[in-house]
């Protein structure tokens, strides 16, 4: 009698629900009855590695393609559920639209802005997302393009000004960051 083969191990962490969470009866809402988004913006370090970095040219954001074949591109963003915190939302949204994961950090802030397409209201979240993987399939890997961009880039393209001004406090964190951590190794 041989020995019965085990089969092969499988991480749970590499393993991501090829399909999108689709649907608004379990989206929240805030008092005011504007729908909550959250979003990410992922990036990474390109050339030097922290805590060296204090120039927006050392760091490369992650956009993606809109669904709606408009112009410019965004960062990856989608509705908050109910059963989930705001960091899984946010982390959730990323993996299905822009096929990244990482290390999602403290919060950017909180907009309040009107869709292109009408007048309805929402409240958005936003947060860094240090990328440590980047998958070969995703939910919306059919629907969506992703392209790693400079911040000069980001800023030429992004299509919503709420982004943009998340982009711009992300540099200041990360530079503020940088600029402490070398003071303190000093």
């Amino acid at each position: 009698m041989g020995k019965e083969q085990e089969p092969p191990s499988m991480e749970l962490k590499h393993m991501v629900a090829l399909v999108s969470r689709t649907g608004r009866h379990m989206q929240r809402y805030n008092f005011l009855g504007h729908r909550q988004v959250v979003g990410c913006i992922p990036y990474r370090y390109c050339g030097k590695k922290p805590p060296c970095v204090v120039d927006e040219e050392e760091i490369e954001v992650l956009v993606i393609t809109s669904q709606r074949k408009e112009k410019g591109m965004l960062f990856p963003k989608g509705g908050w559920e109910i059963d989930e915190s705001i960091e899984a939302a946010a982390l959730r949204e990323t993996v299905e639209e822009a096929g990244v994961v990482g290390d999602v950090e403290c919060k950017l802030g909180k907009w309040n802005f009107k869709s292109k397409s009408s007048e309805t209201c929402y409240e958005g979240h936003m947060f860094p997302l240090l990328v440590k993987e980047q998958l070969e399939f995703w939910p919306e890997k059919d629907v969506r393009q992703r392209l790693w961009v400079s911040v000069r880039e980001a800023r030429k393209v992004c299509q919503y000004w709420w982004m943009k001004e998340a982009l711009e406090l992300l540099v200041s964190r990360l530079s503020a960051q940088a600029k402490a951590d070398t003071k303190s190794n000093l």
